[in-house]
């Protein structure tokens, strides 16, 4: 092969790498970014009789029904500092509530009895599910928290339930 047509084919394999490049980059340039997918806070869950519910099964909302700033914000703090999930907070002005409440329709629920063991005093009525999880509504009075060292870090549960897990915590003991 003559130096120029050596040349000629050297110059046309280096444009057709070009242009490929050139397309390549501007297919990646004007492509989308990829989205994310948004889970949900909690999934429902069933639980076995006899079955451990740890913290970190455990999705929890916390809602201040008190006149006190950011009570529902340190319950909820407090809350997750013991591996608890942590969903949503807010305040509940209208809800006339003393200490502190856990809304529930079942009381014997394993996710409703770990909760209800951080703390003394508290009692499970029925109300609204105000957010995903086990709904803690904090009101006037005092929000008095188990130590640390006294409060069950698991429950076994008494019979099949449901509760609302982070996904894919179920199986993980915290």
């Amino acid at each position: 092969m003559s130096p120029a047509a050596t040349a000629r084919v050297t110059l046309a394999s280096l444009v057709a790498l070009v242009v490929l490049a050139a397309v390549v980059g501007w297919v990646a340039l004007t492509s989308p970014f990829p989205t994310s997918e948004d889970l949900p806070p909690c999934v429902d869950t069933r639980i076995a009789k006899g079955q451990e519910v740890f913290p970190a099964q455990v999705t929890v909302s916390v809602f201040n029904a008190s006149r006190r700033n950011g009570l529902a914000s340190r319950t909820m703090g407090d809350l997750a500092g013991r591996g608890f999930v942590e969903a949503r907070t807010g305040n509940v002005p209208d809800a006339k509530v003393r200490g502190v409440q856990i809304w529930a329709e079942n009381a014997k629920n394993p996710a409703v009895a770990l909760v209800r063991a951080q703390f003394r005093n508290a009692t499970v009525v029925k109300g609204k599910a105000l957010g995903p999880g086990v709904v803690v509504v904090v009101g006037d009075g005092r929000v008095p928290m188990r130590d640390v060292g006294k409060a069950p870090t698991s429950v076994k549960s008494v019979g099949p339930a449901t509760i609302c897990s982070p996904p894919g915590s179920a199986d993980t003991p915290a």
